[in-house]
């Protein structure tokens, strides 16, 4: 008894089973995720100078929401705002779908793809070609009289056709490998932006207060010059003042009133910029903003943590990272590009002269089987791609050292200049506070008559040079805070 006879789905099979087993196959290297080489402890603050007010500990860093720390209502909302409203922050975001959609794009490489077609065609043969002729005369060869080939015909088909790579060295499995850190690159990339937008709102903000404290002081300035010019007129109209000590009080009067404009000019700038980070017109916020309210201080205690836990906060340093593993998986992709490539191209459906015999079982086709692509010659275009993307796995390893390097330099000078505004702001505010019992010393011996209005003038003009100071530092070191915060990852 013969045998059954095999369909040809059944010769298929033990291809696609040893297909199956293929596909566990993955060739290049695995990516081994980095160790940074990090210091044990912040060299900044392993011997500080001075006693700080606010004190820095390698306590675990809670930076997530760090403007919360300054209690300053107003840089919270600004901030809040900011997170949702700002434009590269949005368009940060937009790149996280973008890259995203191009890992779905290499995902979908895993699996099968199926096309439906349809197609009615008038074909004709010339009768002046060798193929042409002969089925024209199909009826006169002996044996087929009666046989006519019919020219021009029709042709009617519904079917469909399928493609599959079998994924056996991982060329597939590699490319989502790549795509899924290429995405997770680009979500480090968007948190990235969002700390740095957010800094930029905090010491935005903070300089728009020190510059409305500056303001303040030398509105205060002002008035005291007044108040010595009607003394000196007093003196004088008394005839115990000379003319000149008049003119000296009205031109250091008039000295005080010149800085008004660039201060003003400066707090409308910071009140653009903060407009323009929350993507409002110029002005928006001026009626907000435009009440001067104190520095926001910095609290008594700011834990940092150690630098070994640097890497998981910082989003450029996850960022280098996932680049790194996207570089290595590509060398991966290369590499399986030198290992031959199995194909599946089914097709079928039904083929016939007319609509009414599409529906007939005669009328269908079929074509089934594998496709082996083996590579053998291409002028080393191959192994020079494989070479190409170990450089760039390299590159992206050195990119990482060199983050992690930038990273602790920059954390680490934020703590010494933290440190270091804080030991100046000390001593300038004990500095004007001696100013100031200066100039009322001088002014009550001017109006005793033991002293020269060059005394009260001197006194004046230092406590005037030392509030500015005073003005600046404090707001510096506002300012250090927030960019500590943000060297540390906070933000996100």
């Amino acid at each position: 008894m013969n045998s059954p006879m095999r369909t040809p789905f059944s010769r298929i099979l033990p291809i696609a089973s040893l297909s199956t087993l293929l596909v566990a196959c993955t060739v290049g290297p695995s990516f081994k995720r980095p160790s940074p080489d990090v210091p044990a402890a912040w060299s900044a603050i392993a011997a500080p100078v001075v006693s700080p007010a606010s004190q820095v500990t390698t306590a675990p860093a809670d930076a997530a929401h760090w403007w919360t720390s300054f209690n300053d209502a107003e840089l919270t909302s600004l901030i809040n705002r900011a997170a949702g409203a700002n434009l590269d922050a949005k368009e940060a975001v937009l790149r996280i779908a973008e890259a995203r959609a191009q890992r779905d794009v290499s995902k979908a490489d895993e699996w099968p793809s199926l096309d439906a077609n349809a197609s009615a065609q008038i074909n004709r043969l010339s009768d002046t070609t060798p193929t042409g002729a002969l089925f024209n005369k199909v009826g006169e060869f002996p044996g087929l009289t009666g046989i006519n080939f019919p020219n021009p015909y029709y042709q009617y088909q519904v079917g469909w056709d399928a493609s599959w790579e079998i994924d056996l060295f991982g060329r597939v499995r590699r490319s989502v490998e790549a795509a899924d850190a290429n995405a997770q690159a680009t979500v480090e990339d968007s948190r990235r932006v969002l700390i740095s937008t957010l800094g930029d709102v905090g010491r935005a903000y903070i300089d728009l207060r020190g510059a409305q404290a500056k303001r303040a002081a030398t509105l205060e300035t002002i008035a005291i010059a007044r108040e010595l010019l009607d003394l000196a007129a007093q003196r004088r109209g008394a005839g115990l003042s000379p003319d000149i000590d008049v003119v000296r009080a009205a031109a250091e009067a008039s000295s005080a009133e010149a800085l008004l404009p660039a201060l003003d000019r400066q707090i409308t700038a910071d009140v653009n910029q903060l407009g323009e980070l929350l993507a409002r017109e110029p002005g928006a916020l001026k009626a907000e903003l435009e009440t001067a309210r104190p520095i926001p201080p910095v609290p008594p205690l700011v834990p940092i943590g150690l630098p070994a836990e640097l890497a998981r906060r910082r989003p450029d340093i996850r960022e280098a990272e996932a680049r790194l593993h996207a570089a290595t998986a590509e060398v991966g992709v290369a590499v399986a590009d030198l290992y031959p490539r199995l194909l599946l191209n089914p097709q079928g459906g039904v083929q016939a002269q007319t609509v009414a015999l599409l529906t007939s079982w005669a009328s269908r086709f079929l074509t089934a089987g594998p496709t082996l692509d083996v590579p053998i010659f291409d002028a080393g275009r191959r192994r020079a791609t494989v070479r190409l993307q170990d450089v760039r796995a390299k590159e992206a390893a050195l990119d990482y050292r060199r983050t992690v390097l930038s990273a602790l330099n920059e954390v680490d000078n934020a703590l010494a200049a933290y440190s270091a505004d804080q030991a100046r702001d000390a001593a300038l505010s004990a500095t004007v506070a001696r100013n100031r019992d200066a100039l009322v010393l001088a002014r009550q011996r001017y109006a005793a008559g033991v002293a020269s209005y060059v005394d009260v003038l001197d006194a004046q003009r230092t406590l005037q040079q030392n509030e500015l100071l005073l003005a600046d530092s404090q707001a510096a070191v506002s300012a250090d805070l927030v960019v500590l915060y943000k060297a540390l990852g906070g933000g996100w």
